[in-house]
């Protein structure tokens, strides 16, 4: 999808974080944007935003985890914007606890939200975007998608599931004029989780690198405009240490303690525990 003036997008988790970011950027290159996310009023501040930009803008108050959200989410699109050309599925919850104290509840919360609802999302609008011969599907990951992370199961596993499922169906649709992306931004700056971390006084070892939420918005757009897969958002880089884990997955707990990543994951838990 080259040229995506015209075309309609749902953005879900379009509130705050990096949801605003992909929204701006997909509505510059002249996409009709459907925000969704479960806050009105900061829907609302983000979508005059962008109307202010000239933009074709609506909003939807949306759990993602609700059958019937999802679908007043899809008619309400379809019926003002059109059909849906591009998906992204951005909504997250960002936790960190310690896993053997973590409330079922919570564990069940993570995974529907980060997950399931992205699963259920596409395969909602797939049949429509496979008869058109026309669309794309961007799944928002993590880092903690491609690395086991400690005191983060239950987020890391949720985050490595929408890796799976992309791939899977790239697998399955190779042949079809529909693409799917993955994108995993390592720590995000700015905003979100990690932003708020900073705030407590607690920061990524410098090794691990950064990742700005303009610079994943960017990625977005590159992965629906070239069908890439997979692409991690880091700086620097950190595929040689995610391709270590792969060839030697025995190493990584000795090399995330290492880094600095078991401490620093060890020490929002604690914070988590006592807010």
């Amino acid at each position: 999808m080259k040229d995506l003036r015209g075309t309609n997008a749902i953005v879900t988790g379009a509130s705050r974080g990096i949801g605003v970011y992909i929204a701006r950027a997909l509505v510059e290159e002249g996409v009709n944007v459907s925000l969704a996310a479960r806050s009105q009023d900061e829907l609302e501040t983000v979508a005059n935003e962008l109307r202010a930009l000239g933009a074709n803008v609506i909003t939807t108050k949306c759990d993602v985890t609700s059958a019937a959200d999802r679908e007043r989410l899809l008619e309400r699109t379809e019926s003002e914007l059109g059909p849906v050309d591009i998906l992204v599925n951005n909504a997250g919850i960002e936790t960190t606890s310690y896993f053997d104290s973590s409330p079922p509840d919570d564990i069940v919360d993570t995974i529907d939200v980060n997950l399931t609802s992205a699963v259920l999302l596409t395969r909602a609008v797939l049949p429509g975007m496979l008869a058109r011969k026309r669309g794309h599907v961007v799944n928002v990951a993590s880092g903690a998608g491609k690395v086991g992370v400690p005191y983060a199961v239950a987020y890391a596993t949720s985050k490595h599931g929408l890796v799976g499922f992309t791939n899977s169906l790239r697998c399955e649709y190779h042949n079809q004029p529909v693409g799917f992306s993955v994108v995993c931004p390592g720590f995000v700056t700015e905003t979100g989780m990690y932003a708020r971390w900073e705030d407590e006084g607690v920061s990524a070892p410098k090794v691990v690198g950064r990742a700005t939420p303009t610079k994943v918005a960017e990625v977005v757009l590159s992965c629906i405009k070239k069908n890439r897969g997979e692409v991690v958002v880091n700086t620097p880089p950190v595929r040689p240490i995610i391709v270590l884990f792969n060839i030697a997955p025995r190493v990584m707990p000795a090399v995330m303690k290492l880094l600095g990543y078991t401490r620093m994951f060890k020490r929002t838990a604690d914070l988590a525990s006592k807010s």
